[in-house]
């Protein structure tokens, strides 16, 4: 029963990756391991079986650990809901909402239960490996911290330390962390590793033999660009691409400001006959669309300000207009709706915002949060889907006569009157392989006859193999203690 932390020399160093990595690598040397994250930010959370939720990157973590995600493998979640304030889930379960300069109060009250939930995991694998969150050189919220250092000293947990030579200054990152750390954190830190390097590694010889002796500390390796990586669930928004400018059937998705469970695209952007199309604010809807997608949102209403804002509803209007398709996932559906009434101010202040209209429906937020995995049958054709449901409210009106699926005996979602525009709570739908060529095949799009769960599968073995390539796999594993 040991444990190896991973903590960055900055936010998005490639840490949720390096650890998906490494749990498949200790799984393949026959190990019982179990990812850890003490506390992420993120609205892109899955289900557990359950009912709780946790950051999607620990699941895809468990995955690559061969193992059901469960509370306690990131025990504190924090859900921006506006850009002061967040949503605080503590083993699964919505504690609170606080705002950013009131959780530095909480943050020490949280403690006991990540150690709870870490030493439940350490007592039933043989390695648990930790990833921090953001950078530990982020010393002025050192006090009661849970994530990076204050988590490593309290646990005992050793920690090797990540820079990012794609963003450049790899060697102010590193050095630069350790001048900045109290002596007693920078002690925990037993080496340091390299990430996402590109061209020829030696070429950096001479900088990485500088970081040794600068820091003392031990250099693991330099891992290039792992070209792969887009096949892995991205845990920020910020990291999905646009596909090529030249291939495929466009389906353009709205990246709004507070987006929600975004991996709804992944399956969808793998697919070789489509070119999946990030839109950004400030850039109107590609008139080339075939299909547009309102995605999951934290805030439903501020989303809906925020589309307005864009100029989308007026592009949205003119999509449908010239017979382009429309899909609302989750708060994109309830977007899609006549209004969207807050009546308790659960989501901000109370009040009713109007909707697009797309959809002869109406959605009322109510305080109780549905978090359930959810097997369905989709209507149109029959197939199964799987999937998982995370949302407040409570949607109903004419076009839920036409619903999207049908879950234990009841219609889900909702259709309107030309088929054109489709509404579902269900996340993850299109993970169902023959469900995503049916729905891909109503778009014009042949069919790949790929699986997604194989290709994601695939990703994680290559990326252990990379690891084990150019890094020192051994000796990363045997600092655990």
């Amino acid at each position: 029963m040991t444990a190896l932390m991973i903590q960055g020399a900055g936010s998005n160093v490639g840490k949720s990756m390096l650890v998906a990595g490494l749990c498949r690598a200790a799984r393949r040397r026959g190990l019982t391991v179990a990812p850890f994250k003490p506390q992420n930010m993120s609205n892109n959370a899955a289900v557990t079986a359950d009912g709780g939720e946790i950051g999607r990157a620990q699941a895809l973590q468990a995955l690559a650990c061969g193992l059901e995600p469960v509370t306690d493998m990131n025990p504190i979640l924090l859900k921006p809901e506006s850009d002061v304030g967040a949503q605080v889930v503590v083993q699964g379960r919505r504690l609170t909402t606080t705002r950013a300069r009131d959780y530095a109060t909480l943050k020490p009250q949280l403690m006991g239960a990540v150690l709870e939930s870490f030493q439940r995991l350490k007592s039933t694998h043989d390695l648990v490996i930790v990833e921090g969150a953001g950078s530990p050189a982020e010393v002025n919220l050192r006090a009661g911290d849970i994530a990076n250092m204050g988590f490593a000293r309290a646990a005992d947990v050793p920690v090797v330390l990540v820079g990012d030579i794609d963003r450049g200054g790899v060697i102010a990152q590193i050095i630069g962390t350790q001048a900045v750390l109290d002596p007693a954190d920078a002690e925990m830190i037993s080496g340091f590793l390299i990430n996402k390097f590109r061209g020829d590694v030696t070429l950096f010889d001479d900088g990485y033999r500088l970081i040794e002796a600068r820091t003392g500390w031990r250099g693991f390796g330099t891992l290039p660009w792992f070209p792969l990586a887009h096949r892995l669930p991205a845990e920020d928004a910020l990291d999905i691409a646009s596909g090529p400018a030249t291939a495929g059937t466009v389906i353009a998705c709205l990246t709004l400001s507070r987006i929600a469970n975004f991996d709804d695209l992944d399956p969808l952007a793998a697919e070789p006959g489509v070119r999946m199309v990030m839109v950004q604010p400030g850039q109107p809807i590609p008139a080339e669309a075939r299909l547009v997608i309102l995605p999951g949102s934290k805030s439903t209403r501020g989303d809906l300000a925020f589309l307005r804002a864009q100029g989308w509803d007026v592009d949205l209007m003119a999509h449908v207009r010239r017979g382009g398709h429309v899909l609302g996932i989750c708060g994109g559906y309830q977007m899609l709706g006549r209004t969207v009434a807050d009546p308790e101010g659960i989501e901000g202040p109370a009040g009713t915002t109007p909707g697009l209209g797309l959809l002869e429906v109406e959605t009322v937020m109510t305080p109780d949060k549905r978090l359930t995995r959810t097997r369905a049958t989709h209507a149109g054709t029959g197939l199964a889907v799987e999937g998982y449901e995370i949302h407040i409210g409570r949607t109903d009106g004419p076009d839920r006569a036409r619903p999207f699926a049908i879950v234990d005996g009841q219609p889900e979602g909702a259709i309107s009157a030309d088929g054109r525009v489709t509404g579902s709570y269900l996340h993850g739908l299109f993970g169902a392989d023959a469900f995503r060529a049916a729905f891909l095949q109503g778009l014009g799009v042949a069919a790949s006859g790929q699986s997604h769960a194989a290709g994601v599968e695939a990703a994680l073995d290559a990326l252990a193999d990379h690891l084990e390539t150019h890094l020192d796999v051994t000796g990363l594993l045997r600092l655990a203690r």
